[in-house]
Formats: C-alpha cells, sequence, structure tokens
C-alpha cells in the first residue's frame, strides 16, 4: 500500500524497492542513490546483524555507499547484498577502486529477525536483494507487511505467540533553510509501537481474554524473543560525515518516542544515516547547529515511519 505523505523517494536521487518471498514470510527492501552516498552508521541493540558497516566510522579511509538494504533471515538474510550490489553494477553504477581494476559497488545493510521456531525452506536472499534493487523506484514507499517487513512482528514482550505484526514504513518532511530529510524504518521489536503524537498502542501484545496489554514488565519469558528496528535517514543536505553521525545519534532517539522497550539485549536496532550532497562546512553561529535541526527532525520522522510501517494493520 503506498502512502499519502512524503516519504523518503520524495528527495531526488533516492529510490526504494521491495521484493517479497514467495510464502510472504520474510523478504528485502533496498534504499538506492543515484551516486555513491556519504553515509554513517549508529548502532544501539544488543543483536544486530550487518552488512560491511566497519567501514562506516568516521575515521575510515572510505564512507560512501551506491545503497543500503534492510532484509529479514537474520544472519541468511545478508546474501541479499550481493543481489543488490549485482543490480548496481548491471545498470551501470559504482566506481572503480582507486582508478584501477573492476567496478565495485559499496552497500551496506542490516537484517532483521522473523525466523520461527518451526524450521522452514528459507527464500533466496541473494535473489529478493536482486529482485528489490530492480523494483527500486522513486514512487512513494509501500508500507506494512512488504519487502523486509513481510515477516516482522512487534510486542514480543510476552513472547512471540503474543506478538503483533510488524512492517515496513518511510516518512519525509522539508527543513526550512537547510534541505529535507527523510526516513525509511522496518519495525520488528520486543517493544510495543505507540503513536508518537497521541501515545495510543498502535500495535501491542494480545492476550487471549485481556486484548491489548502494555508493554509493562512481564514475568521472565522463559525463552528470549529477538527483534530488531532498522533506520535509514536520507538528506539533501550538504552536511559533513561528523554531522551525519550526530544526525544518527539523534534519530535514535526516535525509535524511544514509538518503541517501549527499545534497545534491549535481543533487538539489533540500528540507524544508518546518508546524504545525498556533496559535503559543505556552513557558516553555522555555533558548532553542530545545522546537525542538530535536521536530527530533531529525523528523531521525529523515526517516530512516525515506524507508526505507519503498523499502522495498516493497527486499523
Amino acid at each position: 500500500m503506498a502512502a499519502r505523505s512524503p516519504t523518503v523517494t520524495s528527495l531526488p536521487g533516492v529510490r526504494v524497492g521491495h521484493a517479497t518471498a514467495a510464502d510472504g514470510s520474510s523478504g528485502v527492501t533496498v534504499l538506492r542513490f543515484s551516486v555513491a552516498a556519504p553515509t554513517v552508521v549508529d548502532v544501539r541493540g544488543g543483536a544486530s546483524a550487518t552488512y560491511d558497516t566497519a567501514s562506516l566510522a568516521l575515521e575510515a579511509t572510505f564512507g560512501r555507499r551506491w545503497g543500503l538494504f534492510f532484509s529479514g533471515g537474520s544472519l541468511f538474510g545478508l546474501d541479499a547484498a550481493a543481489g543488490l550490489r549485482e543490480r548496481i553494477l548491471e545498470e551501470g553504477g559504482g566506481h572503480k577502486a582507486f582508478r584501477v581494476g573492476p567496478r565495485i559497488a559499496p552497500v551496506s545493510g542490516a537484517a532483521l529477525f522473523d525466523l520461527g521456531e518451526r524450521a522452514r525452506a528459507l527464500p533466496d536472499y541473494r535473489a529478493l536483494g536482486y529482485e528489490a534493487a530492480a523494483a527500486a523506484d522513486r514512487r512513494p514507499v509501500a508500507s506494512g507487511r512488504v519487502g523486509a517487513g513481510a515477516g516482522a512482528t512487534v510486542a514480543k514482550y510476552h513472547g512471540r505467540r503474543f506478538a503483533a505484526p510488524g512492517g515496513v514504513g518511510s516518512a519525509a518532511h522539508r527543513v526550512p533553510g537547510l534541505g529535507r530529510v527523510g526516513v525509511l524504518a522496518a519495525a520488528n521489536s520486543v517493544g510495543a509501537i505507540r503513536d508518537p503524537a497521541t501515545g495510543t498502542w498502535l500495535a501491542g501484545a494480545r492476550i487471549p481474554g485481556r486484548g491489548l496489554v502494555p508493554p509493562t514488565l512481564p514475568r521472565r519469558p522463559r525463552r528470549l524473543c529477538a527483534g530488531t528496528n532498522l533506520v535509514a535517514v536520507v538528506t539533501d543536505a550538504p552536511v559533513t560525515r561528523g554531522e551525519l553521525q550526530r544526525i544518527a545519534v539523534m534519530a535514535q532517539t526516535g525509535l524511544a518516542r514509538a518503541v517501549v522497550p527499545v534497545n534491549t539485549a535481543t533487538d539489533g536496532d540500528v540507524v544508518f544515516a546518508s546524504t545525498t550532497r556533496e559535503p559543505r562546512r556552513s557558516a553555522e553561529r555555533r558548532g553542530g547547529e545545522r546537525a542538530d535541526a535536521l536530527g530533531a527532525v529525523a528523531a521525529e520522522l523515526v517516530a512516525h515511519a515506524l507508526a505507519r510501517a503498523v499502522a495498516i494493520d493497527a486499523r
């Protein structure tokens, strides 16, 4: 289902595509840039599954990406990177490393845990990554149980059998005088999801005879439940990678506005932040002014994107 309000694809040079497994149990969502975009990452969850994030550190030599991916399948889902990269190179993207040798297309991504307790055949995540990359376009991002959100669940604090459906959501906003900010998010948390504007619970554990049970402290579960919220923040403001890091840190607070509890030991919460413009220093009255303004908006958009990810199933 396409979102009615702006999504991350309203930013120039940004495309998003979904691919869902035939049985609807999992999938992949990719975000593509028209040129390699300066990118950073901020990891707060205790059980992340990520692909090529070490080279996104501020002290690393290279920190640009041609695309990002979110996938289901936990560690198996990281195979989606190969499919995304293959499609980018086929379309003429990528660049030569040190101007020699074959073209390369650096990508990064993260996977969420949507594996059931019963064994089932896993989809080909490389193929899904390729399919999602091929489907990427600038139409408003479809939200809900598609792509990486197809098999996602939230509100697992009373166990998986009482969990609610998760999904994918997106939101965007123009910051006057600075530029646009867009967010893509996949909700698959241990915690419940609430409306950041009203505080109403949109998705929580539902126990027969009790209805929706808010995330108060339950008795200790027999088995820990894995989750993960995956977020990509994109701006067209010409910020530096240092500013991107501040934006990513501030965007993490958006998770806390919508997800309770958040950043648990069994969540793999990850936030990527990218800019589609060449970095340029600004004449600020105080250091960090530009990053603070963009980061504050990013935090709000993260909360709204997560709410949108589950709102279709909440109605």
